[in-house]
C-alpha cells in the first residue's frame, strides 16, 4: 500500500473552519490530515498546507495581519518559497496576502457589511492545479462568509495576474456570466481567488469545504477539492460506501 497523502491544516486562535476542512479532506482513505497549532514550528511532513477560514486573533487590526506573525508562519513561508503547496481559504487567503505570498489585498466589502451567502464562481484559467480538472464553462456554487473580501491590487499587478493566468476564480452568475450584479463584495475584475506566479500558492474567499457533502445539499466544493488533490497527488480514494446509492 502506498504512503498516505499528508495534509496539514493550520489552526490559529479564532480559526473556526479548521474542522470543516479536516472533515472535507478525511473522506479520502489515502489522505492523512493533521492539525498544526499556530505555535508549532514543524509542518510534520505535510505535502499540502492549508490555512482555513475564521477570525484569526479576532481579526484585530486587519484580517490576517496578526496571524501573519504566528510562529508557524516562518515555516509556512519557507515551505512555500521552496515550492511546497499552500492553500488559503477566506481568512487563510487574507493571511497569505498579508504574508506577501500572494499579491494584492482584501479590503472591506463594498457594502461595508458582512456577507454570508451562496455565490457562484467560474474557473479563471485551466493552467493551475486547482483549476485544471474543472470545466471552464461550469459555474460552481460555493458559499462565502466574510466582511473583508474585496480583492484589490494595482493596475500593473492586475495585468500580470491576467497575463500569467494567476486568477483562479471569478464571481459569476449561476450560468457563468460575469457582471457587477454577481460580484458580492466589489472585487476588482470579479476576482474570488488568485495564485502566485509559481502556481504553488493558492487563495480564495469562498469556502469549498462548506459545500463538500450531500448532507449540506451541495457538493460543488467537493468537485473542487477532489480535483485539486488529484492534480497534485494522483488518485484519491473514497471509502467503498461513499458510492452506495441511498
Amino acid at each position: 500500500m502506498s504512503a498516505p497523502i499528508r495534509i496539514g491544516v493550520v489552526v490559529f486562535p479564532g480559526s473556526n473552519c479548521d474542522q470543516d476542512m479536516v472533515d472535507a479532506l478525511s473522506v479520502y482513505s489515502n489522505v492523512e490530515v493533521t492539525k498544526l497549532w499556530h505555535k508549532d514550528q514543524d509542518l510534520q511532513g505535510s505535502q499540502l498546507v492549508i490555512l482555513p477560514g475564521g477570525f484569526s486573533y479576532g481579526d484585530y487590526l486587519r484580517s490576517g495581519a496578526i496571524a501573519r506573525f504566528s510562529p508557524i508562519m516562518s515555516e509556512v513561508i519557507s515551505y512555500a518559497n521552496a515550492g511546497g503547496y499552500l492553500f488559503g481559504v477566506c481568512n487563510g487567503f487574507q493571511i497569505l496576502c498579508e504574508s506577501l505570498l500572494l499579491p494584492g489585498a482584501l479590503l472591506h466589502n463594498s457594502s461595508h457589511s458582512f456577507i454570508c451567502q451562496n455565490v457562484h464562481v467560474l474557473p479563471g484559467n485551466h493552467s493551475t492545479a486547482i483549476t485544471r480538472s474543472l470545466n471552464p464553462q461550469q459555474a460552481l456554487k460555493i458559499p462565502i462568509a466574510h466582511g473583508e473580501g474585496r480583492y484589490t491590487t494595482d493596475t500593473d499587478s492586475l495585468k500580470r495576474l491576467q497575463d500569467n493566468e494567476q486568477i483562479i476564480f471569478r464571481y459569476c452568475s449561476d450560468e457563468g456570466i460575469l457582471g457587477d450584479d454577481f460580484n458580492p463584495n466589489g472585487s476588482m475584475d470579479h476576482i474570488a481567488g488568485v495564485c502566485n506566479a509559481q502556481k504553488n500558492v493558492f487563495g480564495m474567499m469562498p469556502h469549498p469545504e462548506r459545500a463538500a457533502d450531500s448532507l449540506l445539499g451541495n457538493t460543488d466544493g467537493k468537485i473542487l477539492i477532489k480535483g485539486f488533490l488529484q492534480e497534485l497527488f494522483g488518485e484519491v480514494m473514497e471509502p467503498a460506501d461513499q458510492s452506495v446509492s441511498m
